[in-house]
């Protein structure tokens, strides 16, 4: 793609999106599952955008969403101006040419009784061209823009024979073959080792840089997503609630939630394994089931009672391009510092200090030494 310039403007834009799944209560009835409540993102050309969260916080189904993969319960999904939630024969088509999806699998994504060339191949089959020559001539080429090369020998070789980094580079190649312009990566580094890592990150950053590709980038890794993303998005049970430039997310996040995803990232420090760490204790909510107010006040240090507890907070602008949904942070102010009266804040830190002390005594009596290092 030639003449493109990051953030031209939105090439997809999430609005108000929510997407319920049910489960079978009883033979007569079933309950609502809520994977993503009213989200709101926009994603600019060329941009790259991090989702980062909890396994279950809504990622991967926001994701399959955005690409006509999942129904929606609510809400638009518009893809270079088109609402795409009702496409369906040639329009569906149109969309599935333009936007791709690279699995965290490469293990069970790629067919073991296809070889390389078939699976590459296998986009173009469905969209053309139709001609044989023709196909073969772009399968060689994404081969070798993902540095498969030889091509033609790899193209002759079965899944089974590849190493994890080389299978995820198929994996690559068979979305980028159609030459998509919106590519959900959904942890395209978790399931292979970690020398390989680096080297697929910047291997999709060079891709991006030629082609002028818009990532929605879904990861657990926020070492990573400082790194490959423009823009992170941290989501907790379904909703966004944090939203920031990668670097200033990671250097001053706001959202508790989004804190204590940072204080569970490891560092190279052997001086670690005397460290006692702070951790929030508890799991996720259940999504059938999710608390009244802030689905993260349970689990949260600093909850204010009966606000927390008892109203969802909103997605309110911090700064330009910072956005929290905490009830530290009232509308109007962007340091959490929104309280009338002085000496309510007071005792609210002081009541914090207590929280946090003893958050982190309970975590150290049931884990013990394992959570030193």
């Amino acid at each position: 793609m030639s003449g493109w310039t990051r953030g031209d403007g939105p090439i997809l834009r999430i609005e108000n999106v929510s997407v319920d799944f049910f489960v079978r209560k009883s033979f007569f009835s079933s309950r609502p599952i809520h994977a993503v409540t009213e989200v709101d993102l926009e994603l600019a050309k060329g941009e790259t955008v991090a989702l980062v969260g909890e396994s279950g916080s809504g990622k991967t189904t926001l994701g399959r969403a955005t690409l006509h993969l999942v129904p929606i319960a609510g809400g638009r999904i518009i893809f270079e101006g088109e609402d795409i939630a009702n496409l369906s024969g040639k329009d569906l088509m149109s969309l599935r040419r333009r936007a791709q999806v690279i699995f965290q699998d490469p293990f069970s994504s790629l067919s073991p009784y296809m070889r390389v060339g078939e699976l590459v191949e296998e986009p173009l089959v469905i969209h053309g061209p139709k001609s044989r020559s023709e196909r073969e001539a772009r399968v060689f080429t994404a081969l070798e823009q993902v540095k498969l090369s030889p091509a033609v020998e790899f193209a002759d070789k079965y899944p089974h024979t590849l190493s994890g980094g080389q299978r995820q580079r198929v994996s690559i190649a068979r979305a980028m073959v159609l030459e998509p312009e919106y590519l959900v990566a959904d942890e395209p580094v978790s399931m292979i080792d970690a020398s390989s890592r680096a080297e697929i990150l910047y291997l999709l950053a060079e891709l991006q840089e030629q082609r002028g590709l818009t990532f929605l980038y879904i990861t657990h890794d926020l070492a990573s997503a400082r790194h490959f993303a423009d823009r992170i998005a941290v989501m907790y049970a379904g909703r966004i609630v944090e939203l920031a430039p990668a670097a200033e997310l990671i250097e001053e996040a706001r959202h508790p939630y989004s804190k204590a995803l940072l204080a569970a990232v490891p560092e190279p420090d052997p001086a670690n394994r005397l460290r006692q760490r702070s951790i929030v204790g508890g799991e996720p909510p259940d999504a059938g089931d999710l608390p009244r107010g802030c689905a993260f006040h349970p689990r949260c240090p600093v909850a204010i009672a009966g606000t927390c507890d008892v109203v969802v907070p909103p997605l309110i602008k911090l700064s330009d391009g910072h956005e929290v949904a905490c009830h530290l942070y009232p509308a109007g102010t962007s340091d959490g510092s929104g309280e009338a009266d002085g000496s309510a804040e007071g005792d609210r830190d002081a009541d914090t200090a207590a929280r946090s002390a003893s958050m982190t005594s309970s975590a150290a009596s049931r884990n013990g030494s394992s959570d030193s290092g």
